[in-house]
């Protein structure tokens, strides 16, 4: 992404001692922060200063949508994180990879666009949080939304997010969809209409084939205003207090620390890991932790880093009768070429796949008033996502519990910024979590099994045939699982003492500091996290406006 250097420089111009000062600092130019630039800065009135610890989006494989692989492990936008051993994955550490750079995380994720379902919003509601129900947060995904197929009770057009259909025409994807049907699982065209329920294929943040992150969609237009003021490669360090009153940022820029004052507010977007570690690292947090490090405690505040919530997935391999995947493709020169140069002159082909194709959600019991399982159905297979496709043809589906019940913790480890905070998930800690994965799986594999697949599939690679009783599907989850990379609720909104923020996003105890990002659910959505964390940053933005006209 190009720039001007009205909009990009100017504080990184001043001296190391000198304090610029501005109506509104953004923390985290992620998927939240792009959202709040524009917004905040649309009437003219607001100067704004947003603050990324990563560097401009200009990487080429941020802009191709199956880029998303090359992404992975790319150290220069991604902040690369693991989780401490995990007990309920035999002591494994999982890796947590999160965008460092203009955008966020979505300028690395895998591009789908889901919701969740609509009685998580009422969740929200009836726990206490007023005016986020699902009638209340609708209106806001509408308003974010540019969808392909136009406006409905559902949807909106003229947005700034583009919401697409997938541009490649997959056999094996279709097959996905026709098996679901045929065990019973309803077609769904829609997993963001009336209802979540069913199999179809997920829609995604693009347009004519590019990656639509926020910060393409959001923030570049913004970027043209004087008084946006947008700082890469600067990372935050503490925030400033004068009392309770948060009033400034001191961040480090190509060595130096320098200094920045809001007049109004200080809005902390640094996503589920990020957020509470800079609280913590201000003295905002678990007053017992805060000493350990040798940090001053403004606030016991100590629920920051409380409550941490994952995804976690499980897949399926198959191997495949028909070289209709993407690993065939991968694996031969000849068809590289030709994919790349199918997505050069016509933004279609392989290159546009994003992290799953088709799909479906579906309940483990029916006695479960919702789905608590989603399906990412994708045409390649891989040992560890990041890492080089199976050299024999195979496609794959993973399992993905929505609603977990075990929580964690993120803590800082040290009072230094740069030094990676202890993550620790829980992953698989709750029994409703195991039995959620087993059933999952067991009816993933009825699908895979119906007649529709029948004329792709050889046989199963992974688990593999001798993977039959519960406890050894279990163990399989215990050994392969891994993060469908979706960690929320570190702030979380409540009333509760555990509570971080309130149902403004105001951080609980403070005065001018909010905290805008996925950090702030109650809970874990039922599905991906990008179009709510974009909801709740689009909803903050109007509340944000509201209290400063008094």
């Amino acid at each position: 992404m190009t720039t001007n250097a009205a909009s990009t420089s100017s504080v990184g111009r001043s001296s190391a001692s000198e304090a610029r000062e501005f109506d509104y600092i953004i923390v985290g130019a992620g998927s939240a922060g792009c959202v709040l630039a524009n917004r905040l800065t649309a009437s003219g009135q607001h100067l704004v200063l947003l603050l990324e610890a990563g560097p401009k989006d200009s990487n080429i494989w941020i802009h191709v949508p199956l880029g998303y692989g090359k992404l992975f492990k790319e150290a220069s936008v991604n902040w690369m994180f693991q989780t401490e051993p995990e007990p309920g994955l035999n002591g494994r550490s999982v890796f947590q990879p999160r965008g460092k750079v203009l955008g966020g995380s979505s300028s690395i994720n895998g591009l789908l666009y889901v919701r969740g379902q609509h009685e998580d919003y009422d969740r929200w509601r009836q726990r206490g949080n007023i005016g986020w129900g699902y009638d209340d947060v609708l209106p806001y995904f509408k308003k974010a939304e540019d969808q392909c197929r136009g406006s409905n009770d559902y949807h909106g057009a003229g947005g700034p997010l583009p919401v697409s259909d997938w541009r490649h025409h997959d056999p094996l994807s279709e097959a996905f969809v026709k098996a679901a049907a045929e065990v019973g699982i309803p077609t769904n065209p829609d997993f963001n209409g009336a209802t979540q329920e069913g199999a179809g294929f997920f829609q995604t943040t693009t347009r004519r084939g590019r990656r639509a992150s926020t910060a393409r969609s959001y923030l570049r237009p913004a970027m043209q205003r004087s008084n946006l003021h947008v700082e890469t490669e600067a990372q935050a360090q503490r925030l400033l207090f004068e009392g309770r009153r948060a009033v400034g940022v001191v961040y480090k820029q190509n060595g130096i620390e320098r200094t920045a004052r809001a007049r109004k507010e200080m809005i902390v977007a640094s996503g589920a890991y990020g957020s509470p570690q800079l609280l913590q690292l201000s003295g905002v947090g678990p007053a017992d932790l805060l000493k350990q490090r040798g940090i001053a405690v403004v606030l016991d505040a100590p629920g920051v880093g409380n409550d941490l919530q994952d995804h976690m997935q499980a897949r399926i391999v198959m191997r495949c009768k028909q070289k209709v995947t993407l690993n065939d493709v991968m694996n031969n020169p000849l068809r590289q070429i030709m994919a790349g140069a199918q997505y050069a002159a016509l933004r279609k082909g392989p290159l546009t796949i994003a992290a799953g194709t088709s799909g479906a959600f579906f309940k483990t019991d029916p006695r479960l008033a919702s789905p608590d399982i989603q399906i990412h159905f994708l045409p390649f297979s891989t040992d560890k996502m990041g890492e080089k496709l199976h050299p024999y043809s195979a496609f794959s589906a993973s399992v993905c519990q929505l609603r977990p019940e075990s929580r964690g913790t993120l803590r800082i480890k040290s009072a230094d910024a740069s030094v990676a905070p202890e993550i620790r998930i829980n992953y698989l800690a709750s029994e409703t979590d195991r039995t959620a994965f087993i059933e999952g799986m067991k009816i993933l594999r009825n699908i895979l099994k119906a007649p529709a697949m029948a004329p792709y599939v050889i046989d199963e690679a992974e688990p593999g045939p001798s993977v039959v009783t519960d406890e050894q599907i279990l163990e399989f989850c215990r050994q392969r699982g891994s993060t469908v990379y979706h960690p929320t609720s570190t702030c979380r909104m409540g009333n509760d003492p555990l509570a971080v923020v309130d149902q403004r996003l105001r951080v609980h105890g403070m005065e001018g500091l909010r905290v805008v990002d996925a950090s702030v659910m109650p809970d874990l959505m039922s599905g991906n996290t990008n179009a709510p964390t974009i909801m709740i940053a689009e909803k903050a933005s109007d509340m944000i406006l509201e209290d400063a006209r008094g």
